[in-house]
C-alpha cells in the first residue's frame, strides 16, 4: 500500500498533497506525515507535521478535551526553561517549513507549530512535531500520555488492492 492511500484511509478523506511519512508505527504505517508549506492547489498550509495515526489522534484528543492545551499554556508560563524550549520549537518549525517554500508565492504560511505564533494551540500538532523527531517540549510531555502506540491490528489494511480502514482495529487497553 502506498502512503497516500494509507493516510487517506487513516484520516477519512482524500489528501490535499502527497504524504511523506516522518514516523511509522511498529506495524509500518504512518504515524506522522510531513506536509508541504503549499498544498497542491497553492493553498498555504502552516502545519508541517500532521498526526495521522488514529490511536494517537484519539489519545491526544482526550488530552485536549480534558484541558490539556490550557495546562500546557500554564506550564509554559510557570516553567521558564519549558517556555524557552517552546519558543525555540516555534522558531525552528517556521524556519524549516519556510525553507521549503519555492519561488515567491502570493501568500505564505505563517506562525510556528500548527500555525500558532506563540504558546500552545493544538496538542496534536505539538505531538506530531515531537514524534517526527524534533525538540518540542509540549509534544514530549504529550508523548508520555499517548505512547506506546502498540496496536495489535493495523488501522488500515489492503482489500482488493485498496487501502481501507480495518474493521478489526481496536484501541489497545
Amino acid at each position: 500500500m502506498d502512503d497516500d492511500a494509507v493516510v487517506a484511509a487513516q484520516i477519512g478523506r482524500p489528501l490535499r498533497s502527497a504524504a511523506v511519512a516522518a514516523r511509522r508505527c511498529h506495524l509500518g504505517l504512518p504515524v506522522v506525515i510531513t506536509v508541504p508549506p503549499l498544498l497542491d492547489d497553492g493553498t498555504p498550509f502552516p502545519t508541517r507535521y500532521w498526526l495521522c495515526c488514529p490511536l494517537a489522534q484519539r489519545r491526544v484528543g482526550r488530552l485536549e478535551s480534558s484541558g490539556g492545551v490550557a495546562a500546557m499554556e500554564r506550564r509554559a508560563g510557570a516553567d521558564p526553561a519549558f517556555g524557552v524550549r517552546l519558543d525555540a520549537a516555534h522558531r525552528r518549525y517556521a524556519a524549516v517549513r519556510d525553507a521549503e517554500v519555492v519561488g515567491d508565492p502570493e501568500v505564505r504560511p505563517s506562525g510556528g507549530v500548527g500555525g500558532a505564533r506563540a504558546g500552545v494551540k493544538c496538542l496534536h500538532a505539538h505531538y506530531a512535531d515531537h514524534a517526527a523527531g524534533n525538540d518540542n517540549p509540549v509534544g514530549e510531555a504529550v508523548a508520555a500520555w499517548v505512547e506506546p502506540l502498540d496496536c495489535a491490528e493495523a488501522c488500515v489494511v489492503e482489500v482488493s488492492g485498496r487501502a481501507v480502514t480495518n474493521s478489526r482495529w481496536r484501541e489497545p487497553k
